[in-house]
């Protein structure tokens, strides 16, 4: 059998090129054509996924705003209550992220995703009704049902518009939407925070119900604004359709893993790269949870009131922000992973051994540790679900991988939820050491991820994996197929 060169290296260089060549008039057309259908896609798709992802994580993580306006007090929490209302969120999400992904497979993404939407918005209103513990948890429990599907869904369509290295750019724009929920909730929880009485409900309440029903309005929006997959998306003209389906083609080449049968299944199910990637994203989301969660507390417990603690949660976001999306356009400018992943977690390091330091440090310190952890998390935590991505080819494996990636990662989620206790207030050591250890686990799994990625491209540069074009899914290997190259 004839060697196979590496023509697909690093997603369709060949075909890129190409497209860079500028002899023929003909090659400068399909250049601008291309970037034109580019910013096309961009304006179609990114804004409504940043909407709804802005809402999710608004909508999941407002509990830490709500709870300095009183809620604790008036639903009696004592206790691990907090806790428990915080990490109950998880079990469904967790469970239902998969199933969700086989789901927008079979339907319309702009169908599924808006309902789920809607659906979920009207259980944050919810929550600004109940009276007791207990109504909350029930809540919070279908409030981690419906957005199950958000992330793994929003990745998966942006992963089937775009080549592999061009995908970390729009997956981190996608990913600030969190970033700046966060700073958004704080603001609209400081404005909200003068609302304590109207209509006869506390100010808590109407964290909830505010932000629930802008959900469900933007939810039912979407319904028309989201668009569905590139070969059936009506912003596209058949030209622009016909031009994207050619620019991913050359992107897998034959890569493909379009039919889910038994053999497929044993692939995805064996794939080393889906647990790597899945136990590095489970230690870096851990970050992320724990600063939504408790900086408002944490901050409150530095000596701030209510409102200006709120307030001062903006400028880490804002930070945080401008970091994500630095790393992202660099990351995906040098078609390099691993050393962003690393660079974001050493950042968070220096924050978390400040607090665990904090007795001999002044309030200016422990508040900048808080930009460390949050822009470190927030460099990593993108990189790495893109990345996995990138490692990804075919319908399915992608849609699977995503889910799996996301759901079984948000146990880290589920573990922020339990480290934080009342008690360690302010030092919180469990807490913060924790949060460490986590952050180390994703530096491992990174790590090992970048080695194993780095022999498998040696091993089928030299051929040692041409034997599977004699298999019979030889057509449905998916990143299998030997002429894949993996993305460090």
């Amino acid at each position: 059998m004839a060697m196979h060169t590496p023509a697909k290296i690093e997603g369709g260089l060949e075909h890129v090129e190409k497209s860079e060549k500028t002899q023929t008039g003909e090659t400068a057309i399909d250049l601008a054509a291309e970037k034109q259908l580019l910013r096309k896609c961009d304006w179609h798709l990114i804004p409504p996924l940043v909407a709804i992802y802005f809402l999710s994580f608004m909508d999941r993580t407002n509990i830490g705003n709500a709870r300095i306006q009183g809620m604790t007090a008036d639903l009696n929490m004592q206790g691990a209550d907090y806790n428990i209302a915080l990490f109950v969120f998880f079990i469904p999400y967790i469970i239902f992220e998969v199933p969700s992904n086989l789901v927008i497979k079979r339907i319309s993404p702009s169908l599924w995703l808006s309902s789920i939407t809607v659906l979920w918005g009207i259980s944050t209103i919810g929550m600004g009704f109940v009276n007791s513990n207990g109504g909350l948890i029930a809540c919070r429990l279908l409030l981690g049902f419906f957005e199950a599907g958000i992330v793994p869904g929003c990745i998966y369509l942006i992963s089937m518009y775009y080549q592999r290295y061009e995908v970390q750019w729009r997956m981190s724009l996608f990913f600030c939407a969190a970033i700046l929920a966060g700073a958004f909730s704080g603001l609209l929880a400081y404005a909200i925070g003068n609302m304590h009485g109207v209509g006869g409900y506390s100010s808590w309440r109407w964290i909830f119900i505010l932000e629930g029903l802008l959900t469900v309005v933007i939810g039912i929006v979407c319904r028309w604004w989201i668009p569905d997959w590139p070969e059936t998306a009506g912003f596209l003209s058949d030209s622009e359709r016909a031009m994207l389906i050619s620019r991913l083609a050359a992107d897998s080449g034959d890569a493909k893993m379009d039919h889910l049968d038994k053999r497929a299944a044993r692939r995805v199910a064996k794939d080393w790269k889906i647990y790597l990637g899945t136990i590095a994203y489970m230690g870096i989301v851990n970050n992320g949870y724990a600063g939504s969660f408790f900086i408002p507390t944490i901050l409150n417990q530095m000596g701030f009131k209510a409102a200006d603690a709120q307030i001062r949660t903006i400028p880490v976001y804002v930070v945080a922000t401008v970091l994500c999306l630095g790393s992202a356009w660099l990351a995906d400018r040098l078609r390099h992973r691993f050393a962003f992943t690393l660079l974001g977690i050493a950042v968070a390091t220096v924050g978390y051994i400040l607090l665990l330091c904090q007795n001999s440090l002044s309030v200016g310190v422990r508040y900048f540790a808080l930009f460390l952890i949050v822009g470190g998390g927030y460099i990593t935590q993108p990189v790495v679900l893109g990345w996995l991505s990138n490692t990804m080819s075919g319908h399915y494996k992608r849609s699977i991988s995503a889910a799996v990636q996301v759901g079984v990662g948000n146990v880290g989620g589920f573990v922020a939820s339990n480290v934080f206790f009342d008690r360690e207030a302010p030092r919180y050591v469990t807490g913060y050491s924790v949060s460490l250890g986590m952050i180390a686990i994703c530096a491992i799994a990174c790590t090992a991820l970048y080695v194993l990625l780095s022999m498998e491209n040696k091993k089928r540069d030299r051929g040692e994996r041409d034997h599977r074009l004699q298999e019979p899914d030889a057509h449905n290997l998916g990143d299998d197929h030997p002429d894949w190259r993996y993305t460090t």
